[in-house]
């Protein structure tokens, strides 16, 4: 198969580029290179522009040049402080370059995509959920992926479009040292860099009706996420359609159990630092994973020790690089 990743150098993205590559895939990837590095993906081809800025011509230009059979969609902003901050640059980025993808894929008969959504659509929903549950995000970010689906299943409607949307949970580690996640933007690398600055990792409540008081979320590897891709890409179905999954495990991990393994697997003697609910944050969120492994027989394989230990190892390699530069 012929593959376009776009968002292919970043954290996830490069991870399946990756596999793709390493099965036999031709891969070309679409980048902007902003929170990307090519040095991520050695040897396969990258082109360096954003999707957003009116590029459907140019993205349908390469659809066709490189007899592209198939998009994965990562490339997106992801960030719910900035997406609060500039909504209308969220929607410009992440529903806008969609937009310009579909048009292209349109216009060159490309009709098999995989687009990476989130759980943030379901907003403050709470407890094991399914894919059918409401929908109601609470913040830009999550309603920039939400309208992003809806585009998406509005086009398969109009043409021959098999799409799969696919909604991931709490997504961290690393499948090799170099390709870990080099953003501050989630539970695992803020406490690295807590613990790096010598400074008590935060734990937001706990007081939830829970095993230990705080917050149970569902935390799934990411290699095991970008072989999800693989799997779906490889299931997509016959007919027209926007067939939205989730991404997780199915089992949750309390925010106190992930930090303890945090603190033990840098060799800190630090301790977590209790402080106040933050508001909206539900009690437990784990993603219901039936209709992706129904589909495709994929499920999750790495546990959470597997997660914790090679975000470290990434976290070291890159410490060491910037040592040596």
């Amino acid at each position: 198969m012929r593959v376009m990743v776009t968002g292919g150098a970043g954290y996830i993205g490069a991870h399946t580029s990756r596999l793709l590559a390493d099965r036999g895939d031709y891969v070309l990837v679409v980048d902007d290179l902003v929170t990307g590095s090519a040095d991520r993906i050695p040897g396969i081809p990258v082109v360096s522009f954003n999707l957003a800025n009116g590029s459907s011509a140019r993205l349908e230009s390469l659809m066709r040049e490189h007899r592209i059979d198939a998009v994965i969609h990562f490339a997106a902003q992801k960030q719910v402080g900035e997406s609060v901050e500039k909504p209308a640059w969220y929607y410009e980025q992440n529903v806008g370059s969609v937009a310009q993808l579909l048009m292209a894929m349109q216009q060159a008969e490309v009709h098999k995509l995989v687009f990476s959504s989130s759980a943030a659509v379901y907003g403050e929903a709470s407890g094991t959920i399914t894919e059918d549950a409401v929908a109601r995000p609470i913040n830009p970010y999550g309603a920039t992926k939400l309208a992003a689906e809806q585009l998406i299943s509005a086009s398969a409607l109009s043409w021959p479009l098999r799409a799969a949307s696919l909604r991931y949970f709490n997504v961290g580690g690393a499948g090799r040292p170099e390709l870990g996640d080099t953003q501050t933007l989630n539970l695992i690398p803020i406490c690295f860099e807590q613990i790096a600055a010598h400074k008590s990792p935060l734990i937001f409540g706990n007081d939830y009706d829970t095993v230990d008081g705080t917050c149970v979320r569902d935390y799934v590897h990411v290699s095991d996420v970008a072989d999800a891709h693989l799997a779906v890409l490889d299931a997509l179905p016959d007919e027209p359609g926007n067939e939205v999954l989730n991404i997780g495990t199915g089992v949750g991990t309390s925010v106190r159990e992930m930090v303890d393994a945090i603190l033990a697997v840098s060799g800190s003697d630090l301790i977590a630092e209790v402080r106040e609910r933050r508001r909206g944050d539900p009690a437990a969120v784990v993603g219901a994973v039936d209709r992706m492994k129904e589909l495709t027989g994929w499920s999750a394989t790495m546990s959470v020790a597997d997660i914790v230990e090679s975000a470290w190892e990434s976290r070291q390699y890159f410490a060491a690089l910037a040592q040596r530069s």
